[in-house]
């Protein structure tokens, strides 16, 4: 009997290792270069052992390969991925060639019937359901409805304002950028959005912030399903998993019930996302799912992202001194001039843009991007060479790689803002390259970018005119992105000091 079961968990033992090897040989039948892989990690053990982030094994294998090939094969897991080391395939997938890979990896993971709310964003819709509701939202994030709001955003400014210099006088010492960025997006945001006051500068826990943080904390299920989903990926045919957990659900189902009956009720007449998901519902006839969807739309796009971006810079200018004053000195200067900063005035402040920009190239919010290939096609290996990719394929563009590569950034570790100077063919040299795509490229560019800029930049002109900053002893440095988060994060966080500037 012994026998038997030492036999039978053997046979086990081999079944398993045969699955999990078998596209082991997958990119040498293909003739397509790859790292050699490991057993039960594949080419990207940061994703099963979480003691590294995914990031640096891509970058790892970008800089190995880079010199010498276009495109690589890599092992997730056990799946094979393409993994994109230069930019002109980065613009054929995002740009050129666009209709064979317009849907994103996530697309497979969930739908609309799984999970109403986040199966409805434009992320995750593919073809035509994708083409009907990007139209619907893109008409929302023009240039004078965020110049309506921006009032909005610069009384949330001072509020922020307000709550660091009080910090102050009780003598708080360190400032988490994260939170502090996270509470500022979240006012935000669900005042353009729901009309509502986040409260999040106010004291105690903003619901609608603790809302916000779990659509952004996958669950132990989820990270579960992905894991399982590598390694079994016909899984993903006949069960989704849902991303929003039913309270969240829920919640913004009820907030949002509450602000288009108090909107109709008092016919407030403001120009903002709401006024805009009024005008769709009553054109289009949108259902209540179809409502939340669009606003959480709005959220995703208005508040992680962009807290993020944000935190950065802050670390950036508290590090850099040079650049802090001479951000802060050509902030002065436009007052001078404009007396007041409106959307329009701050948008055309260049070493601000040069600032934010080279932020988002050190620290993209989402490092890796992943495509689907919907049709056969081929890509270029290397000079005359080219290799068959597969329909199904999931392809990987590394932007934090890109980003950091020498071959187009000089010291590209170090912030140098002055890198994206008009005379050097400011940031559109580089995104024509394909080398600089924090926001994405085509027509999946991101949705909210436009509002994404603005919030942020208004916010770090407050900042920066109101306190010196400086970085706390209880930064970790150097910066390590942290291996149990998809989106940028640093391990311990960032913890910044904000000392009043003397009017």
């Amino acid at each position: 009997m012994l026998q038997e079961i030492i036999f039978f968990c053997a046979a086990i033992g081999v079944v398993f290792y045969v699955y999990m090897t078998w596209y082991f040989s997958y990119w040498k039948k293909r003739q397509i270069p790859a790292p050699p892989p490991k057993f039960l990690l594949g080419n990207l053990p940061g994703s099963v052992t979480q003691k590294r982030n995914l990031t640096y094994d891509v970058d790892d294998i970008y800089r190995e390969y880079k010199a010498q090939y276009a495109f690589v094969g890599i092992i997730n897991l056990r799946q094979p991925n393409i993994l994109i080391l230069h930019p002109d395939l980065v613009k054929e997938v995002l740009i050129r060639n666009f209709n064979s890979f317009a849907n994103n990896s996530f697309a497979n993971f969930t739908d609309k019937n799984t999970d109403p709310i986040f199966g409805r964003n434009p992320f995750i819709l593919k073809g035509d359901e994708w083409r009907e509701k990007r139209g619907e939202i893109t008409p929302a994030f023009t240039t004078s409805r965020i110049e309506t709001m921006y009032p909005v955003i610069e009384y949330i400014c001072k509020r922020m304002t307000k709550y660091l210099k009080y910090g102050n006088e009780q003598r708080r010492i360190g400032i988490d950028a994260k939170e502090l960025a996270a509470k500022y997006s979240t006012d935000v945001v669900s005042s353009c959005i729901f009309g509502l006051d986040g409260g999040s500068f106010s004291g105690g826990k903003a619901i609608i912030r603790e809302m916000g943080k779990t659509l952004f904390t996958p669950s132990w299920r989820v990270v579960a399903y992905f894991v399982v989903a590598q390694i079994f990926p016909y899984l993903r045919k006949f069960y989704k998993i849902k991303f929003v957990p039913d309270n969240v659900e829920q919640f913004f189902v009820d907030i949002m019930k509450d602000a288009v009956t108090f909107r109709r009720q008092t016919n407030v007449d403001r120009f903002d996302y709401l006024h805009y998901l009024l005008e769709l519902q009553d054109r289009k006839k949108l259902n209540e799912l179809d409502m939340v969807a669009h606003a959480i739309t709005f959220f995703l796009d208005g508040f992680e992202t962009s807290s993020i971006a944000l935190q950065f810079t802050l670390y950036e200018l508290a590090s850099n001194r040079r650049v802090q004053d001479k951000l802060r000195q050509e902030i002065r200067d436009t007052l001078t001039k404009h007396t007041e900063l409106s959307h329009e005035v701050v948008s055309q402040m260049p070493y601000l843009d040069q600032v934010f920009t080279e932020a988002l190239r050190l620290y993209p919010p989402i490092p890796l991007l992943a495509k689907l290939c919907n049709e056969t096609t081929e890509f270029r290996l290397k000079a005359g060479e080219y290799r068959t990719i597969e329909k199904d394929m999931q392809i990987v563009i590394p932007i934090y790689s890109l980003h950091r590569d020498p071959e187009y950034y000089t010291d590209p570790d170090k912030f140098i803002p002055e890198r994206f100077n008009p005379e050097n063919g400011g940031t559109r040299a580089f995104r024509d390259r394909g080398v600089l795509i924090p926001f994405g490229d085509g027509p999946r560019f991101c949705l909210g970018h436009k509002f994404a800029l603005a919030q942020v930049k208004a916010a770090i002109v407050s900042l920066v005119s109101n306190f010196e900053l400086s970085v706390n002893a209880k930064t970790k440095t150097p910066i390590v992105l942290d291996p149990r988060q998809f989106l940028a994060y640093h391990i311990g966080g960032i913890w910044l000091d904000f000392k009043t500037i003397s009017s």
